[in-house]
């Protein structure tokens, strides 16, 4: 059994683009990020992920809603901060576990940041702040999920230009790697990664509704 474990394991190592860690090599996560963001790698979900499965460098994850499975693999690739972005409403009705239980059971710390662009889950400053903080307390890898990491994908364009200085134009880019869907989808009369950062952003996608 413990044989077959480890060959699982070593497996979704492996799909996941894991690479041991070298002195010097970029960071993401904690209170002292080094080196640029990466571009995101797509990954197989393996039916552990709904929809998405994306790597950005060594230490960042981002994805659709994760099944019990995903989250104790994730967790045994070094992953110590899970932040959700699903409402409570979305968690109650759509997802057969208790993920916010699972993740204490594994040791992970659980961010819950509900966000659905109504008045009372907004798209907003806060949010991002919240998830800026997420970031940089974390003692380790973080994995960002929504429903199909398309929600995800706005909050981590934003963290990109806000909190990174990525230019605006490469910080879209690397979300469309994800999930943006800029050119398909818009809640209301803006894009969510607007409202993260309470401006107008030309270089991003405004469908017709």
């Amino acid at each position: 059994m413990a044989r077959i474990g480890t060959m699982r394991l070593a497996a979704f190592a492996a799909l996941a683009g894991v690479v041991p860690v070298v002195c010097g090599a970029q960071r993401l996560t904690g209170p002292h990020p080094t080196g640029n963001v990466p571009a995101p790698v797509t990954l197989d979900t393996r039916g552990l992920f709904q929809e998405k499965f994306a790597r950005v460098g060594d230490d960042v994850f981002i994805s659709g809603q994760p099944t019990e499975q995903g989250l104790r693999d994730l967790h045994a690739q070094g992953v110590t901060t899970v932040v959700n972005l699903r409402t409570p409403e979305e968690m109650s009705t759509r997802v057969p576990f208790n993920e916010p239980a699972l993740v204490k059971e594994l040791g992970m710390d659980y961010v819950y940041l509900p966000m659905r662009g109504t008045p009372q889950f907004p798209y907003s400053a806060d949010a991002l702040k919240s998830f800026a903080a997420a970031m940089s307390g974390a003692k380790g890898k973080v994995l960002l999920h929504c429903t199909i990491a398309w929600r995800a994908s706005h909050l981590w364009a934003a963290y990109l230009i806000k909190y990174r200085d990525v230019p605006v134009a490469t910080a879209l880019e690397q979300a469309r790697i994800i999930n943006l869907m800029d050119d398909m989808r818009m809640d209301g009369d803006r894009q969510p990664v607007e409202a993260f950062l309470g401006r107008t952003i030309p270089e991003v996608g405004h469908p017709k509704r």
